[in-house]
């Protein structure tokens, strides 16, 4: 029994690292490369890939013998690996920071958001407010253009068409009213042509009640385990700073 508990566990800490990896380097990941972390043997670790394969955790491109984590293995990785997720007290210092300027209107605090999620997180960050359907704000769409999965036209004019349009998107971010962090990745997302990307998704209050959602469009190789607290720090930071108004 306790063998069969260190094998699980050697199985998600596998499971973990080469998640971690492939965010770091968008590469397939090797056995050999794993079992450095590790100091198991190569063999040891494909047999751990296999099952991991088997489990719909991994898989494999056919042009390489490395693997690369599937949507549900991201979705295992979110939710059960990543569960002590803080953000540094630097990194707090500064958005709180760039929340000291006077700001006297309200979309000027609500693009300013947009603006400090995209540059802590370097994906695409989004502000939408529960009483207008219509209007977000958006930046740093740039930064998803950037990533070595997003190098296909069809999929960068997908991405943008999507943002610039708005309805679809903001039907996934205020799909959830539940008030708790959102995470969704790639076919959960349920649009066609998007399943290469994650939204992760925040809700921000006015006077106790939501108001709106701050959210983070990137690729599913997305830093979770960073962008998941930043969103929760601002989102907090921002509702504190909707007390003036």
């Amino acid at each position: 029994m306790v063998k069969n508990v260190d094998h699980n566990t050697r199985r998600s800490a596998v499971l973990a690292a080469t998640i971690n990896h492939y965010i770091k380097y968008a590469e397939p990941v090797s056995s050999e490369t794993i079992a450095r972390s590790f100091e198991l043997s190569s063999a040891t670790i494909r047999n751990i890939f296999s099952e991991l394969e088997e489990a719909g955790y991994l898989t494999h491109p056919y042009t390489s013998g490395g693997r690369i984590p599937t949507s549900k293995g991201y979705r295992y990785y979110v939710d059960f690996l990543l569960s002590q997720m803080e953000l540094l007290d630097n990194e707090k210092e500064r958005i709180v920071y760039e929340y000291k300027s006077k700001i006297s209107k309200m979309d000027d605090l609500l693009e300013l958001t947009s603006e400090v999620v995209s540059a802590i997180t370097h994906y695409t960050g989004i502000v939408s407010f529960l009483e207008s359907h219509e209007r977000i704000f958006y930046k740093g769409i740039s930064f998803i253009l950037e990533q070595p999965e997003f190098q296909d036209f069809d999929k960068i004019r997908i991405i943008i068409k999507m943002i610039e349009e708005k309805e679809r998107l903001l039907d996934v971010i205020n799909r959830d009213s539940s008030g708790k962090i959102k995470v969704y990745i790639g076919e959960e997302l349920g649009c066609p042509g998007m399943e290469s990307c994650s939204l992760v998704v925040s809700s921000y209050h006015l006077k106790d009640r939501p108001f709106g959602k701050v959210a983070v469009l990137g690729p599913k190789r997305m830093q979770y385990d960073r962008t998941i607290p930043t969103l929760e720090y601002i989102s907090g930071v921002l509702t504190s700073a909707l007390e003036k108004f």
